[in-house]
């Protein structure tokens, strides 16, 4: 019998117990930001097909959901799940660059959500990840005492954060790739069910990585309770990664008063952020004027900076995400294995996590799978659930 329903799904074949469901059809095509003309023009359909399709009137034959599913890069059970997957609404995240973004790559973004939440619902399940530990500091606090307060918390001193992503992690905060090769879209973060989230753009430099988890690490903190929102929200946030990024006390230190553009990049290593950054700190500290912000910025532009970092940083990587995929590799299981569980595909996962591993399963000659550790690092506190 199990067999026989098995191979009903992956036939697409329709039943009494098995259904199509087009909710999932359109979480698929939003996820791969396709408009329902795209989609009918590359399976060769009409749009009104889709539409068709997407409106529950009729189901695709199976020939063609199988066509479907492989442009859409998702497995063919995905369609006949009988719940429709678990849909993350954009009043329930905080995007760094939201007003610069379309409703399109709005939904390949909040897709991206979607899908780590049944990824990390999985490895939940299997294993014992850091708990939560953001204190709640109440609302309207300013990014300055912000930062400072939970610098204290966490007991970081004045030093500099050594690794963002291991940092949030320690912290108990999930962090995931969104992978989108789009300027526009920068991150976004979210509590679900008590659990903090941080989808970072892998694709950006380190330096703007590491500054965007500490801008969503500043909504986690301080946005937890729903107020404020828009462009308020993002200059707090801003002011929150600067201040967290480079305390008060340890710029002070280093008496940049007159910087030049040559003392930025040097001094910038130290906090590991952007030559912009480190320029805006100053300033907002008032350790420069106008003029000499004014100056430095248009320097910093017209050297190309602002695409192109001086002597950039090397992204940083998960350390819970490493230990979980070595330890299931141990246990025999690949991403195909985890992606058949949850009924996404193997490309969906390499997304959630491109560029946050330093492990990889790449092919030996012979066709069979091996580990490969690029780096060894200390790991948080990770452990499997018998």
């Amino acid at each position: 019998m199990l067999q026989n329903l098995k191979s009903m799904l992956n036939d697409g074949v329709k039943s009494e117990q098995v259904r199509f469901n087009p909710e999932q059809l359109t979480f698929a095509r939003t996820r791969r930001g396709l408009k329902k003309t795209e989609l009918a023009l590359r399976i060769g359909v009409t749009p009104r097909s889709i539409t068709g399709y997407e409106c529950g009137e009729f189901p695709p034959e199976p020939e063609r959901l199988a066509q479907i599913a492989a442009e859409l890069r998702f497995p063919t059970d995905f369609f006949y799940e009988e719940e429709s997957i678990e849909t993350v609404e954009p009043d329930s995240v905080s995007f760094r660059a939201m007003s610069k973004m379309g409703v399109t790559l709005k939904n390949v973004a909040l897709g991206a959500g979607a899908s780590a939440l049944r990824l990390n619902s999985w490895i939940e399940k299997k294993f014992k990840l850091p708990t939560p530990d953001l204190p709640d500091l109440g609302r309207n606090i300013d990014p300055e005492t912000a930062a400072e307060s939970l610098r204290n918390y966490w007991e970081l001193g004045e030093h500099p954060v050594r690794n963002m992503v291991h940092l949030l992690e320690a912290k108990g905060v999930r962090v995931f790739s969104l992978a989108i090769d789009a300027k526009e879209v920068d991150a976004f973060s979210m509590w679900w069910n008590g659990i903090p989230f941080i989808f970072l753009n892998t694709l950006k430099s380190g330096e703007h990585s590491r500054f965007d988890a500490a801008h969503e690490l500043g909504h986690l903190i301080m946005h937890r309770h729903g107020q404020p929102h828009g462009l308020e929200a993002e200059k707090e946030a801003n002011a929150f990664a600067s201040a967290f990024l480079m305390p008060a006390k340890s710029i002070l230190a280093t008496r940049l008063h007159f910087p030049t553009l040559e003392s930025l990049i040097t001094a910038k290593k130290h906090w590991a952020v952007s030559v912009a950054a480190l320029n805006y700190r100053l300033h907002s500290l008032n350790l420069t004027t106008e003029w000499i912000n004014r100056s430095l910025c248009i320097q910093i532009s017209q050297a190309g900076f602002r695409t192109q970092e001086p002597l950039g940083i090397t992204r940083e990587s998960s350390q819970v995400l490493e230990k979980v995929f070595v330890a299931l590799r141990a246990e025999g299981l690949g991403k195909s294995d985890i992606a058949k569980d949850i009924r996404l595909s193997s490309h969906e996962i390499d997304e959630l996590t491109y560029g946050l591993l330093k492990v990889g399963i790449v092919p030996d000659r012979d066709g069979a799978e091996r580990d490969v550790t690029i780096e060894k690092k200390p790991r948080p506190k990770l452990s499997i659930v018998k």
